[in-house]
């Protein structure tokens, strides 16, 4: 096999390693691209490629993070990471940590440990690297990466988000409320929202957000139940689908450009979030991207043609 067949065969699993660290699928994917280049000009001939990798797109994702963590501060409102629609990795053996690591809910987690707790977490509790691996590939010895992986458990498990284990069942629900949704059906809505759930946006201040959010089943109920049917009156499409294994959905507008993406996290039967991500710099890899604020005006006018 030869160095570039190599690479090609790991790309997916480096690519999913970068995108936990990053919470961005194009800087994941400048991790990856400048990972292949310093392979390229490689004289190390490594017993593993899988760890020297590993270990490559590891510190440059690292320093990646770190000069991003300023402009994340400066966000204007909520930060979610970039949508993904389909995590390139699979391991039948670590599905379930998989899938848990790549949830909304999860990444925005991740934010709250340091670039180095975040590397080493995600190598150690989600891809199962061993602590010998983990040491080299951000330079600490085992002891340290066993600290650091401590701590970083201890803040993950402070605020874990839990979710329906039984996906088909999420998935059902799911259906139901995007039904309602398009329906513009208010009680099926508030049947199946959790009576303290919250809708937030990311929108970086770029496309329209949720002022700062909204919370409460009533309050969201009447408000999607008021929006959707006029968004759907003017040719807007609300195609359902997997965002970062969860239930959630991509809006379109009539030309089929992406508006947004949402994620719905499900607990106990019920919807507890909606996170819409609308902010047209995170959506580029989805799709064309729509003029947001241009379908709310359209949609507001046709919400008041009908009243």
């Amino acid at each position: 096999m030869t160095g570039a067949e190599e690479f090609e065969e790991l790309r997916p699993l480096l690519f999913s390693i970068a995108y936990r660290i990053l919470g961005s699928v194009t800087e994941a994917e400048d991790a990856v691209q400048e990972t292949w280049l310093r392979w390229e000009v490689s004289s190390a001939q490594p017993i593993s490629a899988k760890a020297f990798l590993s270990a490559v797109v590891t510190r440059i994702s690292i320093n990646v993070l770190r000069s991003a963590r300023v402009r994340r501060e400066e966000y204007v409102g909520p930060w979610f990471p970039e949508p993904l629609l389909t995590d390139p990795y699979q391991d039948p053996e670590r599905s379930a940590e998989l899938a848990d690591s790549v949830s909304m809910a999860a990444l925005v987690l991740l934010e709250r440990l340091s670039p180095l707790e975040r590397a080493v977490f995600v190598l150690r509790e989600v891809f199962g690297f061993g602590f010998g691996e983990i040491a080299s590939a951000v330079g600490r010895s085992e002891a340290a990466c066993r600290q650091l992986v401590v701590r970083a458990r201890r803040h993950m498990n402070e605020g874990r988000p839990r979710f329906e284990a039984d996906r088909r069942e999420r998935e059902a629900l799911a259906m139901r409320f995007f039904d309602a949704l398009t329906e513009g059906d208010l009680d099926g809505l508030r049947e199946l929202l959790a009576a303290d759930v919250q809708m937030v946006a990311d929108s970086g201040s770029k496309g329209p957000q949720w002022a700062g959010g909204f919370f409460g089943a009533d309050h969201v109920a009447r408000l999607l139940a008021a929006l959707l049917p006029p968004f759907a009156r003017i040719g807007g499409i609300v195609e359902p689908r997997q965002v970062n294994g969860q239930p959630g959905a991509i809006f379109r507008d009539s030309d089929g450009k992406v508006i947004n993406t949402w994620t719905l996290d499900i607990l106990d039967g019920q919807i507890q979030a909606i996170r819409t991500v609308s902010n047209p710099d995170k959506l580029g890899h989805v799709g064309p991207v729509a003029d947001g604020w241009a379908v709310l005006r359209e949609t507001q006018q046709a919400r008041r043609g009908s009243d």
